[in-house]
């Protein structure tokens, strides 16, 4: 073996960068991943860029709870009562305006609408209308606000989980939870400032994958990444020592590490490297934190009773939104939950039924339980998928049986808390829950909305990528949901 040859095979285009122009390079690479810090390239104590926040956060940590596979509007929350009398009447062509369809229903001869067969009623001072699916949801209502215009520009699973995660429809750009994290620096010490977690679901047996880019970092350094706990085993992998290591031990172990990435990043100037010692830092720490924060025996019964009696079972929805209250407590910034399941082509009725009864009780547990520990009031938490359903059938349609193609032209959301004011809504859609007829609400005018809300002007934090000023937004026009605030 050549040494020589294989370290020119090895060598990135940012070692060399790094070992043959050092200062340029490091200058350069200044530029493209930190364009907002100063001078020297210093962040604040917490390791927030300079400046931030920007204007006075009305929340200090973020909840998504993310509903994978398109959730269907008009049987949950967007109530269409005169569909009833079109029970198998053909879609319109004045409805559907020519506008695309997927290859799971463009073979179909017809497209016969499909009218709820759930019950709709208002709950609440606010007098929302929320489906029989959904009681306990419905009891927190004016906590709620809500988008029924939510469109999105993607048709497909991926790209369209990929667009609301990051703002593109490709892969390989930052994530929400990366972007708030490098903006916002730690909030603890102890646990990562993003975690994720991917609770077990009961609806339709096969779902769509999830992919880690989906909580990536793109081209902001790699210790951004959001730290995914796993529903069985240890919710860390290798969170324990092996037999016979003690805690001194790995102490010792990484000190030498830590300096041999400290004389590698002197040589090349790689940033990456000195994200992989903060990274073997956070997880020694996290050797302790972790335990201590999966470890629910301390939590009293009527906290169970709050999220219902799933959250004694790890991995369910209940025990990761009641996971996600702890992360909270303990500082953690950005926190999202991927439930799957929701891709209801067929049997929806029977799919949709489980699905919501999979998160019902634990969705009003965990606003309940914020309430209770004043904590809602500065905790945002965001629900919604990634498009909605049509309204005409896929498949065979009967009265109590019927299917539901993506639908990205409308779909509904909420918010809640975080100086979000409860019982307020945006946007309207047409009678068939089909056409977006006033205030529609993109991707990127939620997205600025939560940054807004947890302190980041959108126009001031970006960085310099590919010639364009990237912002988890993308290169869209966007504005702030003004409608929900007080």
């Amino acid at each position: 073996m050549n040494l020589l040859t294989e370290h020119c095979l090895q060598m990135t285009r940012r070692s060399l960068l790094g070992s043959g122009v050092h200062a340029a390079g490091a200058a350069a690479l200044s530029s493209l991943m930190a364009q907002q810090t100063r001078g020297d390239g210093s962040r604040q104590e917490n390791g927030a860029l300079p400046g931030i926040p920007h204007h006075p956060p009305t929340a200090k940590r973020f909840i998504y709870l993310f509903m994978n596979g398109g959730p269907s509007q008009m049987d949950m929350f967007d109530y269409k009562p005169e569909l009833d009398a079109l029970f198998d009447k053909d879609l319109p062509d004045s409805v559907r305006q020519g506008q695309r369809i997927t290859t799971m229903t463009s073979g179909q001869a017809r497209f016969p609408m499909a009218p709820s067969m759930f019950r709709f009623q208002q709950h609440g001072q606010c007098g929302r209308y929320v489906s029989e699916l959904l009681p306990e949801t419905a009891k927190v209502v004016d906590d709620l606000s809500f988008m029924y215009s939510v469109r999105t520009n993607a048709i497909n699973h991926d790209p369209a989980v990929t667009y609301i995660q990051t703002g593109r429809e490709l892969p390989g750009w930052p994530s929400m939870g990366a972007w708030l994290t490098y903006g916002l620096g730690a909030g603890t010490e102890n646990l990562p400032n993003y975690v994720v977690m991917t609770p077990s679901w009961t609806g339709r047996k096969s779902a769509q994958a999830l992919y880690s880019r989906l909580w990536g970092t793109g081209f902001l350094p790699p210790n951004l990444q959001g730290v995914a706990l796993r529903a069985k085993g240890d919710p860390v992998l290798f969170i324990n020592n092996p037999p016979g290591l003690e805690a001194s031990d790995r102490r010792k172990m990484l000190d030498g590490l830590a300096e041999m990435n400290r004389i590698q990043f002197s040589r090349m100037g790689d940033p990456e490297t000195n994200a992989r010692i903060s990274q073997y830092e956070m997880a020694f720490r996290m050797q302790t934190s972790v335990p201590e924060l999966t470890d629910l025996s301390q939590e009293p019964q009527h906290v169970f009773e709050l999220y219902g009696e799933d959250a004694k079972t790890p991995g369910t929805f209940a025990a990761s939104c009641l996971m996600a209250r702890r992360l909270a407590e303990r500082g953690v910034q950005c926190i999202q939950l991927f439930h799957r399941g929701w891709d209801q082509h067929t049997n929806l009725p029977n799919d949709l039924r489980s699905q919501c009864r999979d998160i019902d009780q634990a969705t009003r547990g965990l606003i309940e339980d914020l309430k209770q520990r004043d904590m809602l009031k500065d905790t945002l938490i965001l629900w919604g998928g990634e498009f909605g359903r049509t309204v005409y059938c896929q498949g065979d349609l009967q009265r109590d049986n019927y299917g539901r193609d993506h639908h990205p032209l409308c779909f509904t959301m909420w918010m809640a808390g975080g100086g979000v004011q409860g019982g307020r809504s945006i946007g309207q859609t047409d009678d068939f829950s089909y056409n977006v007829v006033a205030d529609p609400v993109n991707i990127a005018d939620i997205n600025n909305t939560v940054l807004h809300c947890m302190g980041i002007d959108n126009k001031r934090m970006s960085v310099k990528f590919q010639g364009l000023d990237a912002r988890v937004t993308g290169v869209e026009d966007y504005r702030l949901l003004n409608e929900l605030f007080a």
